[in-house]
């Protein structure tokens, strides 16, 4: 009687050890192709932040938690009224969230407690009616600032207790992590950020 022979018969057993080897090896391979998406995505595509301090009240509460998408700065430039997220002009370590209000071409003015935004007050509608905006060392009282190309002002919502644009001047593009697009916790408030006027 032929038989066929065993194509397998001869080829050697993996020890459990040899088989427990290539698992870890797999994993390990898994984890740093999970951990190169991630850094792609955080580099390059969205960052998450955790808001800290009350300078973007009532629009922001510390605790906030938010997704900042990094991709459409590249393609347009920033918009009056969009919340972004930057570098700290004092300590780049650190960021801040904050909204902007001046761009490039734009004439900026605080008389009165007053903000003036080419010779016209702003109204935002995302302020507490009534809500002054004092002047600072840079922003001073009654001086026409015309804002110069990639530069850009931002104020915090909470025009009281803000350190902004008013104090440290203007920040570059370059400066902008991202625009605040998205908050993600607490479950009540969850939604886009979206621009306002």
């Amino acid at each position: 009687m032929n038989m066929e022979p065993d194509l397998y018969s001869g080829l050697p057993q993996k020890s459990f050890f040899a088989s427990l080897g290539g698992y870890f090896v797999e994993f390990f391979e898994t984890i740093v192709i999970f951990g190169a998406i991630f850094a792609t995505i955080y580099l390059f595509i969205a960052q998450f932040h955790k808001v800290s301090g009350n300078s973007m009240v009532p629009t922001l509460h510390t605790g906030d938690y938010l997704i900042t998408e990094k991709v459409s700065y590249k393609f347009r430039n920033p918009e009056r009224g969009e919340i972004i997220v930057l570098q700290n002009p004092r300590d780049e370590s650190q960021d801040f969230i904050k909204r902007i209000i001046a761009v490039p071409g734009d004439t900026i003015q605080i008389t009165n407690n007053t903000l003036y935004i080419n010779n016209q007050i702003l109204r935002e509608s995302y302020l507490p009616k009534d809500t002054p905006t004092h002047s600072g060392a840079f922003v001073t009282e009654g001086s026409l600032i015309k804002v110069a190309s990639n530069q850009y002002f931002v104020f915090g919502d909470n025009r009281e207790h803000s350190s902004d644009s008013r104090d440290w001047g203007p920040v570059t593009k370059s400066e902008i992590v991202g625009r605040a697009l998205f908050r993600y916790y607490p479950v009540p408030d969850i939604g886009l950020l979206t621009k306002k006027e």
